[in-house]
This record gives structure tokens, C-alpha cells and sequence, in this order.
């Protein structure tokens, strides 16, 4: 398959609406933290294929691999001798966010991929200087050259994989986002650091970063012939409401084989249900973001 994707073919019907996509050019980008200190939860893959769908829909999309396992930059095609500077560098002021960004295969989606020095900077980072807003400053000086005039380029969003854990490169996360995007798996256990999680980026809210909001909860590895999956979808639309996606991720070969290939899975097999549930969400994102913005 061609690693060009201008636009998702398999959902004609579904794109978005004229006005869905007449947020302004001009504005700040929007910054969301895919965050849960569970593991395996779909937090890279919901990162990846969120952020391909919506360049697909035209939208200009950064993700920032804050995950010292690099997933999401091997899972975008980037080889471990590309990432000399990245994520790392950018906290520790080595190198600017724009130097560090990298293209990737998909029209519009850009990377600022993890590099391996990124392990340490839990450590180093106990010790640093206003250490909880190092990415937030990478961000915030990134957009005042934009501002500015001069060349830099502009994001509509900015998409952050977090580590699984709730250490101080997710703090950085949750201090840099406007909001928190929660992909939870469809089982047991996953309901069991939610609460935790709530709790943490309510002491974030109060504390560093009182914008922060809760974009929404995305259920993910949904399998309808299972009972449990039915019955956690059930209780976690039932304590967040709206706040959770309509769309829910199903279980589905294509989309973990995907990143072997170095592709989203969109690009690797946009006709599989994983890709189009992808496609679904993006275009419920837009909604809700035109929504907010109105």
C-alpha cells in the first residue's frame, strides 16, 4: 500500500462537516495528553492512527513520544539512528522543538521522536529547575516564533504519548496540555488505577495547571462477544457520561501488526475495523472541538 494518506477513502460518509473543520488557522494548537499509568491500554496506537486520522481530515498534528520505550516513533517509521535529537534534548533545552520535530510518512503528521537518552530523565529531572514545565516552555517558545513571524511551523494539535506511569515526564505532559485523553482497555484491571489517575490530574489542576481538562475516555481492545468488555464500557460510561467516545476501538489483528511495519495502521490497512473506528473518533474529536470552540 502507498504510504501516502491525503485522505481516508473508506469513510466518504464520514467526513467531517464544513464548518467542523473552520477552526481558525491561526489559533494555538490544541494540546492532549494520552495518559493512564496502565500499561497496554492502547495509549500509542490510539496516539498514532488518532493523530494520522486527523491529518487526514486536514489537520497539521505533532505527536511528542514522551515514552522512553520509543513506540510511537518506531511505530511511525522512525529508526533509532534519527532520533540523536528528540524528546530528551528538548527538555533539558539542547535543542528547540522545531529542530527536533521530524516529518513522517503521512501528509501533515510530524514526530519529535523519544531518543535513548530519554530513560534518565525521570532522575535528572528531580533535581532540574521548574522541572514539571520543561515541554510546556518547548511548546510555549516553539508557537512565540510562530507568532513572531518567523518560520516555524504551526500545529493544530499537538498529541502526547505518555509513559505508563505517573512520574515527572507525565507531570510535564499534564502541565504542557490543554487536556487528558484517557484510552482505557476493556477489562478488569483497567478500571482499577482510573480512579488514581482522576485523582492525579485533579492535584494537577489545582496545583500547576488549572486549565487542564478531561478531553474524554476512549474504550479500547472492545470485543462485543465479550461479556466483561460489555460491562466496563457499561460502568465507565456510567460514571463519566458524555465524557466518554462514542467510538470504541475493537480488538483487531491489523492494527497490532501495524507497527512492525514501521505504519499506522491506517496506512498499513485503512479498511480494517481498527482504522475505521480511528477514523470515527477523529471525526468525533473535530466535532467536540468545533463544539467547544462555538
Amino acid at each position: 500500500m502507498d504510504d501516502t494518506l491525503v485522505r481516508p477513502p473508506g469513510a466518504a460518509n464520514e467526513a467531517p462537516a464544513n464548518d467542523e473543520r473552520s477552526l481558525p488557522k491561526n489559533r494555538l494548537p490544541r494540546v492532549i495528553a494520552l495518559a493512564n499509568q496502565k500499561g497496554g491500554v492502547g495509549k500509542t496506537t490510539t496516539a498514532i492512527n488518532l493523530g494520522t486520522a486527523l491529518a487526514a481530515y486536514q489537520q497539521s498534528v505533532l505527536i511528542v513520544d514522551l515514552d522512553p520505550q520509543g513506540n510511537a516513533s518506531t511505530g511511525l517509521g522512525i529508526e533509532l539512528p534519527q532520533r540523536a535529537v528528540g524528546s530528551y534534548q528538548v527538555l533539558f533545552a539542547e535543542a528547540a522543538l522545531g529542530e527536533a520535530v521530524q516529518p513522517t510518512s503521512v501528509p501533515g503528521l510530524s514526530v519529535l521522536p523519544s531518543s535513548a537518552d530519554l530513560s534518565g530523565a525521570e532522575i535528572e529531572l528531580v533535581s532540574a529547575s521548574k522541572r514539571e514545565f520543561r515541554l510546556k516552555k518547548a511548546i510555549n517558545t516553539h508557537f512565540d516564533f510562530v507568532d513572531s513571524g518567523q518560520e516555524a511551523r504551526r500545529f493544530d494539535y499537538i498529541l502526547i504519548d505518555c509513559p505508563p506511569a505517573l512520574g515527572l515526564l507525565t507531570l510535564n505532559a499534564l502541565a504542557a496540555a490543554d487536556a487528558v485523553l484517557v484510552p482505557l482497555q476493556c477489562e478488569f484491571y483497567a478500571l482499577e488505577g482510573l480512579s488514581h489517575l482522576m485523582r492525579t490530574i485533579e492535584k494537577v489542576r489545582r496545583a500547576i495547571n488549572p486549565k487542564l481538562e478531561i478531553q474524554g475516555v476512549v474504550l479500547t481492545m472492545y470485543d462485543g462477544r465479550n461479556n466483561l468488555s460489555q460491562l466496563v464500557a457499561q460502568d465507565v460510561r456510567g460514571y463519566f457520561g458524555d465524557k466518554v467516545f462514542k467510538t470504541m476501538i475493537p480488538r483487531n489483528v491489523r492494527v497490532s501488526e501495524a507497527p512492525s511495519h514501521g505504519k499506522p495502521a491506517l496506512v498499513y490497512d485503512l479498511n480494517c475495523p481498527g482504522s475505521q473506528a480511528y477514523i470515527r473518533m477523529a471525526r468525533e474529536l473535530l466535532k467536540r472541538e468545533h463544539e467547544r470552540a462555538a
